[in-house]
């Protein structure tokens, strides 16, 4: 099954020639990141065509990547960069969308629309390093260690960065964030 592949595999026949070897790396990460440029940017196209513009020049520039890293460090830093580069591009009023409520009473989803934009609205506040912490850890799930390898940075330091990334959000949020 193309699921139990490792990257690295899916990279070496993509080198050879193999182009439809890219398609499994795709499906594996375009939602997650999809996911981070969405909570880098706060707009869902921008968000769309950061993920794909960074899928096109992992492709294009697949020989530069390094198999002795992880494949999704190699490309979120590639999403990061994309979206980094649509920040400077854009109006500097762009506004926050949220997403539909499905299923639930019109308070509820009310309520649940207002605290992700809160949310959403304080990690654009946020600078780039404390923003990139909190989304890899809380939206793309990684452990200290893969941030670590994906941003470059002792894993201490990727700890300490993300205890005081939360305590800035916190404060923002007018909650205690630990």
């Amino acid at each position: 099954m193309v699921d139990e592949v490792p990257d690295e595999a899916l990279v070496a026949r993509c080198l050879r020639g193999e182009v439809e070897a890219f398609e499994p790396l795709v499906s594996r990460y375009q939602r997650v990141l999809y996911n981070a440029a969405y909570r880098l940017l706060g707009d869902r196209e921008e968000a769309r065509d950061a993920a794909q513009a960074a899928f096109v020049k992992a492709y294009e520039k697949l020989s530069s990547f390094n198999p002795s890293y992880r494949f999704f460090s190699w490309i979120y830093r590639i999403v990061v960069n994309e979206a980094l580069n649509v920040r400077e591009r854009r109006r500097p009023t762009a506004p926050l969308e949220g997403d539909p409520a499905g299923g639930v009473g019109i308070e509820e989803a009310l309520a649940s629309r207002e605290r992700r934009d809160s949310v959403q609205a304080a990690l654009l506040r946020l600078s780039g390093e404390d923003r990139e912490v909190i989304v890899l850890r809380h939206f793309a799930e990684q452990s200290y260690a893969e941030i670590g390898v994906t941003l470059g940075l002792p894993q201490k330091t990727v700890k300490s960065r993300l205890h005081e990334a939360r305590r800035r959000l916190g404060r923002m949020l007018g909650t205690d964030f630990q």
